[in-house]
Order: C-alpha cells, then sequence, then structure tokens
C-alpha cells in the first residue's frame, strides 16, 4: 500500500556473503567501543582494519585467545554458529570482540553461545550493505569481553542522515 518499501526477497544458503559493513555503521561503533585493532573474516576488499584474517588464512583455526585489542566480526550469515562458538570461547578483557549477525534471539547458537554470556544490542535503523535495500532482518551485535551480559537497543545513526541506515518510515 501507498509508501511502504519493497524488502529484498531472501534466499537462505544462496546469498552473498561477504557484503562489507557500511562505513557509517563501523564509524559509529568505534565511537561507541573504541578502535577496531582486527577483522576476524574479511577480504581486501571489505576489511575494517588494517589487520584482518581472511578466508584463506581460515579464522576459525586461529588461536584468537593470543589476540588483543578490540575484534571486528560480521562472519557469514548462513553458518553463524561456529563464529559464535568462537568468540564466546575467545574474548576476554583482553580481547574484546564485537559481532553484527541476524537478530536471531530464537537461534540455538544464540542460546548456547550469546544469552547470558554476552552483552547483546539490537540495531536501529536497519542497514544496507548494497546501498539500495534494507538487510530484510532485524540486525544486532553481540559484545564480548566487554562486562556483564545484559540486552539493549542502540540507535547507532546518531546524526539523522547518516550514509548506510536506511530511513525510520522504511523499518
Amino acid at each position: 500500500m501507498g509508501g511502504a518499501v519493497a524488502e529484498p526477497i531472501q534466499k537462505p544458503g544462496r546469498s552473498k556473503q561477504d557484503y562489507a559493513t557500511p562505513e557509517a555503521f563501523i564509524k559509529a561503533v568505534e565511537r561507541r567501543f573504541g578502535k577496531l585493532t582486527i577483522d576476524l573474516a574479511a577480504s581486501p576488499e571489505n576489511t575494517q582494519c588494517g589487520t584482518y584474517i581472511t578466508e584463506e588464512q581460515d579464522s576459525l583455526s586461529v588461536d584468537w585467545t593470543m589476540l588483543t585489542g578490540l575484534g571486528w566480526l560480521n562472519p557469514p550469515f548462513g553458518d553463524i554458529a561456529p563464529w559464535a562458538a568462537k568468540c564466546a570461547a575467545s574474548a576476554s578483557p583482553a580481547f574484546r570482540i564485537i559481532m553484527l549477525t541476524p537478530a536471531s534471539v530464537g537461534s540455538n547458537w544464540f542460546a548456547e553461545h550469546v544469552h547470558r554470556k554476552a552483552i547483546v544490542l539490537g540495531i536501529s535503523p536497519r542497514l544496507s550493505f548494497d546501498v539500495k535495500n534494507a538487510y530484510p532482518k532485524d540486525l544486532m551485535v553481540t559484545l564480548w569481553g566487554f562486562g556483564a551480559a545484559g540486552f539493549d537497543v542502540w540507535r547507532w545513526d546518531e546524526a539523522k542522515g547518516v550514509a548506510g541506515a536506511v530511513p525510520a518510515a522504511a523499518e
């Protein structure tokens, strides 16, 4: 009906899995949590840090417990469970991890590796990974190594008109 914005068609298991996180969102993350020191799953084309682990280096087989600083993770959304498990097992006060995922609070990976183990921030407004369409699901960031577990909502686009955000009317 008038004014509705069409959402992209969902293609479970067949969609592009290596979109870069919108730069405006990364800037908001760094303003709130500090400078990212390593991108835990990236390519030269989509990394958010000068230091990153590529698919060829197989991030899931790298020992993250030896890392320090603030890690960023935008994992392939098609299989989040091993990434969430790795984050939960590897984070510490010396190596904090922020992971961007769909807000799948009913999933097994959420129940096993996030609930009561991390801080969860639902994010608003929705992100656009392709600069054309809003991602069709709500997203969240999960924070390990930041202290007591909890849940809140983060309006990350404090200034209206931020590139990478979808206008409130389209949510």
